[in-house]
């Protein structure tokens, strides 16, 4: 699995290779609906379908949110130990509480020497961020998964699951964010630093539209386009006091060269500034840094994001317990 270091950080994106060959698992409902009981298929949204996978019993029920262009699978399969798998976050979760992911359109996971692409029907790009979080809440009721809901969403998962919660606060009782880019990325740096930061993220063609073989469009959500809607939301909409745990990478990522004049030391301080502004969105949020981590905190320590996610379920059945263990700390 190639990774581009500073892209997978501030462009909030997983790096993946663009399949020669693409390869997916036809997908199979293993119940009429995802309401209860064990369930992995295809739900129509009006006109065609996403791949939704739930497990588990019991409320709020958690929803897990992939990063940029990558798989629902990187919640469910361990894609560094393949051989030798752990408990990944969708299993784990599982044991707590009610848990569901979903595969956007467009988006990849790699395995050992094989491609797989999104189970749900690929779609034309590029897209905006309000598109994919009205597109998860049809998803979400078109399936018929009960509330109210734990968003956790790895890097700009992170992102959708904010917006989500700022379009329909009244579904959203706890957050995780998992290294979750942030919008105020843009307000930390003078102007001329992020523009140089876009035309980093240029460089490497995450704003372009590329073709799937045999699929469809990659997914393509411009660097930084939905910055100001984001802001706008949480002005509109904050959030109101719920158990919150933002989690942050604990090792650095190398730079690539001729990266537009950042250095590395640059480029991380703003990172680690934008997770920790993350952890003042509401009183008494938990910050944990990964400190076995890159970017996938899910894929490089999947019990570290298991835990923040029990906690927060657990936080929000009896509240007593979110505040009684206030903590910042090191794993």
């Amino acid at each position: 699995m190639r990774r581009i270091p500073v892209i997978a950080l501030i462009v909030m994106t997983l790096s993946l290779p663009i399949p020669a060959l693409a390869q997916s698992a036809t997908p199979a409902a293993s119940s009429p609906s995802a309401a209860s009981g064990d369930f992995s298929g295809l739900v129509d949204i009006g006109g065609r379908s996403l791949y939704l996978e739930c497990h588990g019993t019991g409320s709020p029920t958690v929803v897990l949110v992939a990063g940029y262009r990558a798989s629902g699978r990187f919640w469910s399969d361990d894609l560094l130990h393949p051989d030798a798998p752990r408990t990944m976050v969708l299993p784990g979760v599982a044991e707590t509480t009610r848990v569901c992911a979903y595969d956007r359109p467009g988006t990849v996971a790699s395995i050992g020497e094989d491609n797989f692409v999104s189970r749900s029907d690929p779609i034309a790009q590029p897209r905006t961020a309000p598109e994919v979080v009205t597109e998860l809440h049809t998803l979400l009721q078109a399936a018929e998964v009960p509330g109210p809901y734990v968003l956790a969403g790895h890097s700009l998962g992170g992102f959708f699951a904010r917006l989500y919660a700022a379009t329909y606060p009244d579904e959203v009782v706890g957050l995780v964010l998992v290294d979750a880019y942030s919008e105020m990325v843009e307000t930390m740096m003078p102007p001329e630093r992020w523009q140089a930061l876009v035309r980093l993220n240029q460089e490497f063609g995450w704003d372009e539209v590329v073709a799937i073989p045999g699929y469809g469009d990659l997914e393509t959500i411009g660097f930084g386009t939905g910055n100001a809607v984001m802001r706008e939301a949480a002005a509109a909409t904050p959030l109101p006091p719920m158990p919150l745990a933002v989690l942050a990478h604990g090792r650095a990522a190398d730079l690539p060269d001729n990266a537009q004049g950042f250095t590395a030391e640059e480029l991380e301080t703003l990172m680690q500034a934008q997770y920790k502004d993350l952890a003042t969105l509401v009183p008494d949020a938990r910050f944990t840094v990964a400190s076995e981590s890159g970017h996938n905190i899910h894929q490089d320590q999947p019990e570290l994001v298991i835990e923040a996610v029990r906690q927060v379920v657990e936080g929000v059945r009896n509240l007593d317990t979110w505040y009684d263990m206030r903590s910042c700390c090191t794993e």
